[in-house]
């Protein structure tokens, strides 16, 4: 009777260890606090426990697993399982996304950041690179077109940008740059200290960024038509993690992803529809450029700077003309499709 109960214990240790085993927790690692920036991270985590019953959940860790520089380390040596990271943050690591980060390239909305995004994740080389830090791409964090926020007199003349020390990263920072602006690439979470002390002139950020960071709190001006780009920040898993899930979970974690930006894009809408009521209620000024000086901008900063990008990458022998080629193809389609 002994070994028979040996036995059934041994069954029910093995049972139980069975579904230990089902159960994945993954670590997720972005900055700052929980925003309009990771508001599909969060909703992905809801998604993936909803739909597998709690089988597969997501920390999401604000800070406290990295600094928002080193995520994209932190997936290469398998740190954590997911993270979210800006290309302009280290562009020398991850090259070719930053086509998405030049000046002028026109996209008009969310929904055509997310179309040119996924289009370029997709592309065999863009994964690649990114495979030579663990990292697999699954969505990106669609932002608006920056504009600048200031203190003082506002600069709405190009004239005025000469020697304007902007927190700008990326293709913006070269763009300001192209004006006669001095780009510093401070992290979003340094923003704040850095305009406080007077490191920086103005600030260029999404709207959410500007509300998150508090340079809005600071700000006697904001730039509403400036609109010279936006940052890419995708959100990676490591690709160890991804492939040891099972195929349920694998296919669980793919399907919600639309999902994820679909609650993205409503979250940010309904922050774009505010913006002007957050401008009043801060008491900042809206600023808006004259048409001929927008136009001088992208002379100065849009085609010069897209070339001079096509060719530098290009010279590392990676695609860099057809990727630029696949963001227009990409933009064009989705204007047809709308």
């Amino acid at each position: 009777m002994s070994k028979m109960l040996s036995r059934a214990a041994v069954a029910a240790l093995a049972v139980a260890f069975a579904g230990e085993a089902l159960a994945v927790e993954w670590n997720v690692s972005v900055w700052g606090k929980r925003r309009a920036f990771t508001e599909h991270v969060e909703k992905l985590a809801e998604l993936v426990s909803d739909k597998t019953g709690g089988e597969f959940t997501m920390n999401i860790s604000y800070g406290g697993l990295s600094k928002n520089r080193e995520n994209l380390d932190g997936i290469s040596i398998g740190a954590f399982e997911m993270a979210q990271f800006c290309a302009g943050y280290h562009p020398d690591k991850n090259r070719l996304i930053t086509v998405l980060e030049l000046p002028f390239l026109g996209v008009a909305n969310l929904d055509e950041e997310v179309a040119v995004s996924h289009a370029v994740y997709d592309h065999p080389a863009v994964q690649d690179e990114m495979a030579q830090w663990n990292a697999r791409l699954l969505m990106t964090s669609p932002m608006p077109q920056y504009n600048i926020v200031g203190t003082g007199e506002p600069r709405d003349t190009l004239a005025e940008f000469e020697g304007m020390r902007v927190r700008a990263t990326g293709g913006l920072g070269e763009a300001f740059k192209a004006v006669g602006g001095v780009p510093t690439s401070v992290t979003a979470t340094e923003a704040y200290q850095a305009m406080e002390s007077g490191v920086v002139d103005t600030v260029a950020f999404a709207q959410h960024a500007h509300l998150s960071f508090g340079t809005i709190n600071q700000a006697e001006w904001w730039t509403s038509n400036l609109n010279p780009g936006t940052v890419n920040c995708p959100v990676v898993a490591n690709i160890d993690a991804y492939e040891a899930l099972s195929d349920e979970h694998r296919a669980v974690l793919d399907e919600s992803i639309g999902e994820a930006i679909d609650h993205y894009l409503a979250n940010y809408g309904d922050l774009l529809a505010r913006w002007d009521s957050v401008l009043e209620e801060k008491g900042v000024t809206k600023v808006e450029l004259d048409q001929s000086e927008l136009d001088a901008f992208k002379a100065r900063a849009g085609t010069p700077t897209h070339e001079a990008w096509i060719a530098n990458i290009e010279g590392q022998g990676l695609p860099g003309q057809e990727l630029y080629d696949l963001v227009n193809a990409t933009l064009d389609k989705a204007r047809m499709s709308n």
